[in-house]
């Protein structure tokens, strides 16, 4: 390791994010798996807290901006389309976790399809077939939660949580290793 105090102090403070974070992904892989209704709620408020701030910034920023009548009227109803499903979210509980579910699928299902197109199109497209295997699988994903968007997002939950835990502890074990590391290196 170089010998530069900066670079000590930055693989510390690196060490130490490290660990943070594995904790904080840990702690909510934990209450994912403990509490998956109420985590989904959360998520779900949190979700129309999103929408609801966005459509707005999208609003100021139709009128706030110099843009062309087309694009201008775009921002205004995307942002009001924003600002409605917002306040849905929060009328609701439900709503909110299903609206998430909807969304995730969608972005899914047109991820899928953008990729598979992508690469089948392009003949030398590196690691083609591992994209258009992604893309299957994006593509399908969201397919299920379209289908069924409420059993699939509380599995999403539940998956989430688990893999927030292994994600938790790598974490937790690099940065304890990248310590180790750095105190033995003076």
């Amino acid at each position: 390791m170089p010998d530069s105090p900066l670079v000590r102090l930055a693989v510390r403070g690196s060490w130490q994010s490290l660990l943070a974070s594995g904790v904080v992904a840990l702690i909510l892989g934990v209450l994912a798996l403990v509490w998956p209704g109420a985590t989904l709620l959360a998520a779900g408020i949190l979700f129309g807290a999103y929408l609801l701030v966005s459509g707005i910034v999208q609003v100021v920023s139709a009128f706030g901006t110099r843009m062309t009548t087309p694009m201008r009227v775009i921002g205004v109803v995307s942002g009001a389309v924003g600002v409605l499903l917002g306040l849905f979210c929060f009328r609701d509980e439900l709503q909110s976790v299903l609206l998430l579910a909807l969304w995730i699928g969608i972005g899914w299902l047109f991820r899928g399809i953008t990729q598979i197109a992508g690469a089948a199109g392009d003949p030398d497209a590196p690691a083609r077939g591992w994209q258009i295997t992604l893309g299957v699988v994006s593509l399908l994903g969201g397919l299920v939660l379209l289908l069924a968007p409420l059993e699939s997002i509380t599995a999403l939950t539940i998956f989430t949580g688990v893999w927030l835990l292994g994600l938790g502890l790598a974490e937790i074990v690099t940065g304890l290793s990248l310590r180790a590391r750095t105190r033995r290196a003076g």
